[in-house]
């Protein structure tokens, strides 16, 4: 498969870590007041402090942006366009689910979000490993907190079934 040129790479890798750090923006208005919302909730033992989620998902973006360009830059590839659509797509929802959450209090739509935030990953880790290795496995660790994450969004709301409808 033809690679697309040096210069068109280094502004494709730059586009890429713009769009996937718009979302983290995007997830961190909703996330102003998360601290104070999050120390509120009753949370499992094995919850994470709230000073753990700044930089797990700072490199969780940069993991994101980088595999989005290697498989991007690998023109011609099979599903290169449902590969990127479908990493596109699991960015949205990512952003929702901080609004879902520390914004509406909407702990069961938080969660049916992370799921579908969990299949997107999946899907969009499969197809990145056939187009480019590398950007599959750059996104293993992203699928494994986003599993966490599940089960923590799981447990949180129903812990706190009246600040979490």
């Amino acid at each position: 498969m033809p690679r697309r040129s040096l210069p068109a790479q280094v502004l494709g890798l730059m586009a890429w870590l713009a769009l996937a750090f718009t979302t983290a923006a995007v997830g961190a208005v909703a996330s102003v007041e998360a601290g104070s919302f999050y120390r509120q909730l009753l949370r499992p033992e094995w919850a994470p402090p709230a000073s753990a989620f700044g930089p797990v998902w700072t490199v969780l973006y940069l993991m994101m942006g980088v595999a989005a360009w290697l498989a991007w830059r690998e023109r011609g590839a099979a599903r290169l366009g449902l590969a990127l659509g479908m990493f596109v797509a699991q960015l949205i929802v990512n952003a929702l689910w901080s609004w879902l959450f520390f914004v509406w209090h909407l702990g069961a739509w938080a969660f049916l979000d992370a799921l579908l935030l969990l299949a997107l990953v999946a899907g969009t880790m499969t197809l990145f490993w056939r187009i480019h290795r590398l950007a599959g496995l750059l996104l293993l660790p992203y699928l494994a907190w986003v599993g966490f994450a599940s089960a923590l969004t799981w447990s949180v709301w129903r812990n706190n079934p009246t600040l979490l409808f």
